[in-house]
């Protein structure tokens, strides 16, 4: 059994972030990241939750740190980072559709810098679209949309005709801002996430259908969706 994950609705190009959505880096993110909280007196569980999906500049820069410099600060982290990549992995299903996805309609929307996440791509696995824009492209980072706005211009569709697919509150909250429609990816996420767009748990029994003028739609082969979720 076939059905499409946006019944009635197909969309120009798609436009994936990278960490917990494609791939998963949280482990290695983390150990980074616990280190630096120790060293600046943070209490690490409630810090950890705050780094994800956005720029590590925008979260150093928002603690307001008594003399902590933010951009030499997440230079440093950024180096921690490219040298850890250990246990970064796939979300299940992602090469399989990323690869079936028409390049030219496609794009990698990520609050890492590029070096980072072309290192994260590598250890996963993944090979990236030839579009990446990453934090070194916007001056605002998510949940502003300047991020996925570049991408849907350079890929030459409006954003209003692209699909989202997200895993984190500052992206998700980036889509909306776009105009963008949103589907959350939630392969790595420990706690149900309140949201009011449609859900999957990763990308097995996806495929893409291309439409009349090309345009591209999700089709689901075999599942069923559950509570609003696709399951693997």
């Amino acid at each position: 059994m076939t059905q499409t994950l946006f019944p009635g609705r197909s969309f120009a190009a798609f436009l994936f972030d990278m960490d917990g959505t494609i791939l998963s880096s949280i482990a290695a993110a983390e150990r980074v990241w616990t280190r630096w909280a120790v060293r600046h007196g943070l209490d690490v569980a409630s810090f950890l939750p705050t780094i994800h999906g956005v720029r590590a500049v925008e979260t150093i820069r928002g603690l307001a740190l008594p003399g902590v410099d933010p951009e030499a600060e997440a230079a440093a982290l950024t180096r921690a980072e490219l040298d850890d990549v250990d246990g970064i992995e796939a979300i299940p299903g992602a090469a399989e559709f990323l690869a079936s996805v028409p390049p030219d309609r496609c794009a990698i929307v990520t609050s890492a810098p590029r070096a980072l996440a072309l290192r994260r791509l590598e250890a996963a696995g993944l090979r990236p679209p030839p579009l990446l824009v990453s934090a070194d492209d916007v001056t605002r980072g998510k949940p502003a949309p300047d991020c996925f706005l570049l991408a849907a211009r350079r890929l030459g569709r409006p954003a209003s005709e692209c699909l989202v697919f997200e895993d984190a509150p500052a992206g998700i909250a980036a889509a909306e801002a776009a105009g963008a429609a949103v589907v959350v990816v939630t392969a790595t996420h420990a706690h149900p996430m309140a949201t009011g767009h449609r859900t999957m748990a990763d990308y097995r029994g996806l495929a893409v259908a291309a439409g009349p003028a090309g345009v591209l739609e999700v089709h689901i082969r075999g599942q069923q969706p559950q509570n609003g979720e696709l399951g693997s």
